[in-house]
């Protein structure tokens, strides 16, 4: 069984995607404290045809607080998010058909972080109309007492993992022999070069999934899950 454990990040990049569909079961790691100005709640979009990084506002953001923690800030953004998206994207070929998945995951009424980016999640492979096992770190494991490698070699012994995938930016965040000692075998996902038509002079890459949905069939995004190496750790 392959395994992939990561935090929850709200409309993360094709390679987060890429991540999640290569593994056999995805951990959404939220019971780890919240990292400021991280990933979880910014990414990028076109905005005039050139990269924005948008931030989604939640309160209790303090690195002292576990991301299951977190809840959505009750400030009016939704309504300016989504005129954003609409603004900016309203001529991208697949907006008609993306947009209302978009506005109905930003118009989520669940307030608490984690269990709104598990509902993103879910409604995005519900639209692309692939299954994909996600499961909260929080719900089953058990194991706040635990640190970095520790807590992930952990729950892959729960999940009885042979493979724990990782993107390839975390070659240095762990030790083979740990992993091997324990019959798990490390693998780096590296993602291949995706381009597609933007409504930009240049292509801006690893944007959030949102430019990816807008600009792309759901058969062209399925194939772009598929385009990535694994690499075993050395």
């Amino acid at each position: 069984m392959k395994l992939a454990i990561m935090q929850p990040y709200l409309f993360p990049y094709i390679g987060y995607f890429q991540l999640m569909h290569a593994a056999d079961k995805f951990v959404i790691l939220d019971d780890v404290n919240h990292i400021k100005r991280g990933w979880i709640n910014r990414n990028r979009i076109l905005v005039n045809g050139k990269d924005y990084l948008f931030s989604i506002p939640i309160k209790n953001a303090s690195q002292n607080n576990l991301i299951l923690e977190c809840e959505l800030s009750e400030d009016p953004w939704k309504q300016k998010f989504l005129k954003t998206i609409e603004m900016n994207y309203k001529k991208s070929s697949e907006f008609e058909e993306v947009f209302p998945v978009i506005s109905n995951i930003v118009n989520c009424q669940e307030k608490n972080l984690s269990r709104y980016i598990f509902y993103h999640f879910q409604k995005i492979f519900e639209f692309l109309q692939m299954e994909i096992c996600v499961i909260p770190s929080s719900s089953i494991y058990k194991t706040e007492h635990l640190k970095a490698q520790e807590k992930i070699i952990e729950i892959c012994k729960k999940e009885k993992a042979l493979y724990y995938i990782n993107p390839i930016g975390g070659t240095e965040l762990y030790d083979k022999k740990k992993f091997i000692a324990e019959n798990i075998q490390l693998r780096f996902l590296k993602t291949n070069s995706i381009l597609y038509k933007q409504n930009a002079e240049k292509f801006v890459p690893w944007l959030s999934i949102i430019d990816v949905l807008m600009f792309n069939t759901r058969q062209t995004i399925i194939e772009f899950l598929e385009q990535y190496t694994l690499i075993e750790n050395e």
